[in-house]
């Protein structure tokens, strides 16, 4: 699964990675408050997100991760649903159709792992990102919720998403046997385009990296802690 991941890049730099523009929601906050990295992110929390409008133009927002269906009763199913496996998610309703039409990419610097040590009784957490430094794009889908207990037929809409995961490659396998699907930018534009709904397609992109895409290092122990947050939770530990 992908259930912790880092994201310190700002709105602005995210929108001029792949090429979109910001949502108004967005500018208005960063006029407000300058959005902060997250070097921690949980489920349940807002995220950044790259979708594409119908006028063809890219866009970034913001999105509650943990996928909230429209049929949801509340939206404390969204901490069940970070995760989309790959190779089911055609079968399963409350996600083929958003396959076909409700697609993004979730922007990451990389994300966290937790490794059985033999001899060692707890788990190490590993950051895992590409070895270049550029930041993943990672296929995610998404839905609008509205509370169906609110009186008020103008009560807000919740946007909410998933992280879509596939089998390990050879570089992730001795860390955990599931990965985010990370798409080459050759590929983004076929993901995001709403109007794509060949399913077949859609899924031949769902496939683990390379194996000489990522590169991993062990940090320390206060990452398992969503409330420590700050660049430090990255430092390579011996």
């Amino acid at each position: 699964m992908c259930g912790r991941f880092v994201s310190s890049n700002s709105p602005d730099e995210i929108a001029a990675y792949f090429g979109a523009s910001l949502d108004d929601a967005l500018v208005d906050a960063a006029a407000d408050a300058p959005a902060e990295p997250n070097y921690n992110v949980a489920p349940t929390t807002d995220i950044l997100a790259v979708v594409e409008r119908s006028d063809a133009t890219r866009q970034v927002q913001s999105y509650r991760w943990g996928l909230v269906p429209s049929w949801a009763k509340d939206v404390k199913i969204g901490s069940k649903m970070i995760n989309a496996r790959a190779e089911t998610i055609a079968e399963k309703p409350v996600f083929k159709r958003l396959l076909e039409k409700r697609r993004l990419i979730v922007p990451m610097d990389g994300f966290y792992e937790w490794q059985v040590v033999p001899g060692q009784k707890a788990k190490q957490p590993m950051f895992i990102h590409r070895i270049d430094g550029e930041p993943l794009a990672v296929a995610g889908l998404w839905a609008a919720w509205r509370d169906p207990a609110a009186a008020d037929t103008d009560a807000p809409w919740l946007h909410s998403c998933t992280v879509i995961t596939t089998s390990a490659n050879a570089t992730m396998a001795p860390v955990h046997d599931r990965m985010p699907v990370l798409l080459p930018a050759s590929r983004w534009a076929e993901w995001l385009d709403p109007d794509n709904t060949d399913i077949t397609a859609l899924q031949q992109l769902l496939v683990p990296a390379p194996d000489d895409l990522l590169t991993m290092h062990p940090v320390g122990t206060d990452v398992n802690n969503v409330r420590n947050n700050g660049p430090e939770l990255l430092q390579p530990v011996a």
